[in-house]
């Protein structure tokens, strides 16, 4: 018996071969072309977005020094959501990652309506960050126009990730190595000003007592941690990337399970570190902040010459790599979609490298389409783009909780030795971890900035699902699509 055949539900009638093949993360078109320095990268930096750098401002307007606990209780979050994920995905490694998971887990319905909401939530991401990272370029060099930009940026990306998925991983390797090393470096010298101990900084060294000094550590009342939490809470979208990348390397497994253990330490350094420095360094309500950007108002404190270029540097950066790993989130979750029947056939197609172009294509033409719209139509059409895709990372969050409970007892049912990486205090840290998701989204509900973004996105899963649930069971007749020549 095959594993895939142990994964099969209980009472399922045997898989037709469409079915087998798209649960297969090896021998599906795809190829091994990550490395395992790839793989660890992708892990590390991929908790580290451009939202980091350009949100925490805002966050420790609305919150002062009680947003670290608003980034430690979304860091919790994440941490639970990606330990149960990483169960699932040690012992499955897929292309497909939790949609495959919940298509197997929760029913043909929702793999399929996870699939493409994740999918309309990075294609809309690559034109966010196509946008930010040509208003960057263009201050450097005003004379191409931003739309230019946008343009360039998009094409040489699409380009890497048509080249090879290798050359995807290279790519983002040093993407996410200069994020880290710039995170690094910003705590360490950051701590060493905060007592004192950087030669020639400007900073006072006041030690930790600017955590209280202004207000006390909850200046804006108790609440404003919740609202601090739907600030931060998408800033830490992409930490799963790491599971649909592992799909394409050499020891699948391996690479999930480290990075599951990890991911602890990664949320507690480069998030939480590098916050925890920056109100070290600042009293939280320094008009600085807000005008210059926390990371930038704080090496501006220490005496950095030209922090806020340094800064637009790794900002550009963050965002590059966001651009790169978001289109090969997206094409990956299309291909997979296409092996299941989901999407056109034409997008699980590969060519002799091993990369799904049509799924590429199709994803970056949807990005240059929302590109144009956020030049042509910023608070209509491009709005609407982002307010509806802004709450799909807590239903993507949910939606892996939820999986898991089913995963769990399917897989010890029938394939235990796979359990090699398990969810702590399983059901009741799941149960709590759903239950804190959904109090999420209904505390948006009553956030005057948080409603229209969970309204809008509800309106779209609505009608993705009912779409799943219109084309009914149609999938088990599909045969898989020839290779490509």
């Amino acid at each position: 018996m095959t594993s895939q055949d142990t994964l099969r539900k209980e009472g399922e009638p045997p898989e037709e071969p469409g079915m087998r093949r798209s649960m297969e993360s090896q021998g599906d078109g795809l190829q091994a072309g990550l490395k395992n320095r790839h793989l660890s990268m992708i892990a590390i930096g991929g908790v580290i977005g451009a939202g980091l750098f350009v949100g925490s401002a805002s966050g420790i307007r609305a919150a002062g020094p009680a947003i670290l606990v608003s980034y430690a209780l979304v860091g919790t979050m994440v941490v639970l959501v990606m330990r149960m994920l990483g169960e699932m995905a040690a012992a499955h490694p897929t292309s497909g990652s939790f949609s495959e998971y919940a298509d197997r887990g929760l029913g043909r319905w929702a793999g399929f309506s996870i699939g493409w909401l994740y999918w309309f939530f990075w294609v809309v991401v690559l034109a966010v960050e196509a946008t930010a990272g040509a208003v960057i370029l263009e201050g450097w060099i005003p004379a191409v126009p931003q739309w230019a930009w946008a343009l360039i940026v998009m094409v040489v990306l699409t380009a890497t990730n048509l080249a090879s998925v290798g050359s995807y991983g290279e790519f983002e390797f040093w993407f996410a190595g200069i994020k880290v090393v710039a995170i690094g470096a910003f705590i360490v010298i950051g701590l060493l000003a905060v007592f004192g101990l950087l030669p020639g900084s400007d900073n006072p060294g006041s030690g930790f007592a600017h955590l209280s000094d202004a207000g006390g550590f909850f200046p804006e009342g108790y609440g404003a941690i919740l609202t601090g939490v739907l600030m931060v809470v998408f800033s830490f979208m992409g930490s799963e990337i790491v599971t649909l990348a592992a799909g394409e390397s050499a020891d699948p497994q391996r690479a999930v399970t480290k990075a599951t253990n990890s991911v602890i330490w990664r949320i507690a350094f480069f998030y939480l570190g590098s916050i925890f420095v920056v109100l070290t360094l600042l009293p939280w309500n320094d008009p600085s902040i807000t005008e210059d950007g926390s990371y930038v108002a704080a090496l501006n404190s220490i005496g950095i010459p030209h922090a806020g270029e340094i800064m637009n540097v790794i900002v550009l950066t963050a965002v590059l790599s966001c651009l790169n790993s978001g289109l090969y989130t997206a094409s990956r979750m299309a291909f997979s979609l296409g092996r299941r029947g989901d999407a056109p056939g034409s997008f699980a197609r590969t060519d002799a490298r091993g990369v799904p172009r049509t799924a590429i294509l199709a994803s970056v033409l949807f990005g240059f389409v929302a590109v144009f719209f956020n030049y042509r139509w910023p608070d209509t059409v491009f709005a609407f783009l982002l307010n509806s895709s802004g709450a799909v990372a807590l239903f993507v969050w949910l939606v892996i909780c939820c999986t898991q409970l089913r995963m769990r007892g399917i897989i010890e049912r029938e394939a235990p030795e796979r359990l090699v990486v398990r969810m702590w205090l399983f059901p009741w840290l799941t149960w709590a971890t759903i239950g804190m998701i959904v109090f999420v989204l209904v505390y948006m509900l009553f956030d005057d900035t948080g409603r229209e973004q969970v309204l809008l996105s509800l309106l779209v899963a609505a009608v993705v699902v009912t779409i799943a649930l219109l084309r009914g069971d149609r999938r088990g007749s599909a045969t898989p699509p020839p290779p490509a020549r």
